[in-house]
């Protein structure tokens, strides 16, 4: 069996590793564009901003190596330019010199990747406004910084990419101002998330611009960029320009050879990551995906996907029978020392799938606060009809990435909320608290599913206070600082006495500063006959930000 395999980073060299493994006997030939195999497109900041001393280590194998570990023959700077699938064959150019073969296959394995989207306002004769995709673009940059030494940088996209160059950007010195199209960075979680991102971005020096659209780039008779400028009539000066637009799948090739097309724009494949063509197969992320809860098309381009899907095809190809699952969309990044991560739906995504949701803003130490633990956020989203988990986000400077594996693995598994609560987690003071966040969230959800003690997002108040007894049960002190429009102040230790003073009939919303003692002044209420008692879900803190993000987006 003869298999061809275009493009080699993390999705197609996981095909041909995979194959080789199952079948020593195959023929295995793979076509890379490029000088550089298998290389990490997501370490690529942290070499810009030095944390990673040499770009080799962003490239751990070469053609060499990976032709004797796995007896594959690697073509790199080849070009496949044609695919005919009715005779099995494709045409390839060597870049070296030109020259032209066709080569026949069994199996072929499109493994093509995604290109930067270049906007119309950018000329491919500008010296210093860059894409951040490949090990090519890689030494651009950093080449351009150690000659130019830039001291403002334009980002254009607020996606991960956008965020981690701006802090490695900052970490060398370089201001960066952020550009997003859209009404909020970091459009794959809700807004209200992301603006606690944007805050700490400004918190350290990074200029953020939202709703803003880039339509014109200036250069000058070098073809130096010195300026960018935008729809609103803002202008600012630039001395490099990075573009962090987002990717789409490069699918020329499929397209040419009459493949199917999914809703998405990628390459539609079935479980096996076969498409439309019984002997052609495509994987990572010019290959579309699905959601596991929604079991919809999902394009979802990352390295643990592209990998996964590498591996399924070599297995299938081979006599195997692995299947793809889909994701869930599960995304982590880093911002100055924050972790931000989602898993799932989020909020407004499961309310567009037609889900009646409960949400719950937990905020908890991510490890025992006498040994310093740091604050942690978990925005999670269940189904009310049925009580399964739907989605989470979480953010904090400690401890993120494990909760957030542990949500998406009780997501993989359709766990509802309840079953969080009853997991048995690692617990010891320096790395949890009794009740882990992930534990907590699970019992609050399903108390407010379940047990009548339903939670109130900010977003479900804001404007609408008036129509609520709200009682503020912090320290008087507290109080006075800041409180939620319209609350009056009934401390938990007064609560039973004073309940009298209230009326037990209109809908009632208590509150602290983070939720916990809200929700026991909540269950003091129902008790005594209250008829709807609501926790404010991350009491004054999560509801105070809120008003921040409204008033942010309105100016």
């Amino acid at each position: 069996m003869k298999i061809i395999i275009v493009g080699s980073v993390a999705a197609g060299t996981s095909v041909a590793a995979k194959a080789r493994r199952n079948d020593e006997s195959a023929e295995i030939i793979v076509y890379e564009k490029g000088p550089d195999i298998s290389y990490s497109i997501c370490g690529i900041p942290y070499y810009l901003g030095n944390e990673v001393e040499d770009l080799s280590e962003l490239i751990p194998r070469d053609k060499k190596w990976f032709e004797a570990r796995y007896n594959v023959k690697m073509n790199i700077n080849h070009e496949v330019t044609a695919i005919d699938p009715v005779n099995q064959t494709i045409r390839v150019t060597d870049l070296s010199n030109g020259a032209e073969v066709e080569e026949t296959f069994d199996k072929l394995v499109l493994a093509t990747g995604a290109n930067v989207t270049i906007p119309g306002y950018v000329d491919s004769q500008m010296k210093n406004i860059f894409p951040v995709r490949t090990m090519e673009d890689t030494r651009h940059i950093d080449a351009f910084i150690q000659e130019a030494d830039p001291k403002q940088a334009v980002i254009i996209g607020g996606g991960y990419i956008g965020m981690e160059i701006a802090e490695q950007f900052t970490h060398r010195g370089i201001k960066s101002i952020i550009i997003q199209r859209g009404s909020h960075i970091m459009s794959s979680f809700d807004p209200e998330i992301s603006f606690r991102v944007q805050e700490h971005l400004q918190l350290n020096g990074v200029e953020v611009y939202t709703n803003e659209e880039v339509t014109a780039i200036h250069q000058d008779d070098s073809h130096l960029v010195h300026a960018v400028e935008t729809k609103s009539g803002h202008r600012f000066n630039a001395d490099i320009v990075i573009l962090a637009t987002g990717v789409r799948p490069n699918v020329t090739l499929a397209q040419q050879a009459g493949l199917q097309l999914g809703p998405t724009g990628a390459i539609q494949v079935d479980k096996h990551m076969r498409t439309s063509h019984e002997n052609i197969y495509a994987v990572g992320d010019v290959a579309e995906s699905y959601s596991s809860i929604t079991r919809k098309p999902f394009y979802h381009p990352l390295g643990s996907t592209a990998n996964k899907m590498g591996r399924i095809a070599g297995d299938v190809i081979t006599g195997g029978e692995l299947e793809f699952h889909g994701v869930l969309g599960t995304g982590i990044f880093r911002v100055f020392e924050l972790a931000v991560g989602t898993t799932g739906l989020t909020e407004q995504a499961a309310r567009n799938e037609g889900f009646d949701v409960e949400v719950l803003y937990n905020l908890k130490p991510a490890r025992a606060e006498y040994l310093n633990g740091k604050e942690l956020l978990i925005k999670a989203i269940a189904d009310r009809k049925s009580g399964r988990l739907l989605g989470a986000q979480a953010i904090g400077t400690e401890g993120v990435d494990k909760r957030l594996d542990v949500l998406a693995t009780a997501l993989h598994f359709k766990a509802n909320v309840e079953d969080l609560f009853h997991l048995d987690l690692a617990y010891a003071p320096p790395f949890s608290t009794t009740k882990d966040p992930v534990m907590y969230t699970g019992m609050a959800l399903h108390n407010a599913i379940s047990r009548n003690l339903p939670l109130l997002s900010p977003a479900e108040l804001v404007g609408k206070e008036d129509d609520y007894q709200i009682i503020d049960t912090r320290s008087r002190k507290q109080y006075e600082a800041s409180h939620v429009q319209g609350a009056q102040h009934i401390s938990l230790k007064d609560l039973r006495e004073k309940a009298s003073t209230l009326d037990p009939k209109k809908r009632t919303v208590t509150y602290c500063n983070k939720g916990t003692t809200g929700n026991a002044a909540q269950n003091i209420l129902i008790n005594l006959g209250f008829e709807k008692v609501y926790n404010l879900s991350g009491g004054n803190k999560n509801y105070q930000v809120y008003r921040r993000y409204l008033n942010s987006s309105n100016t």
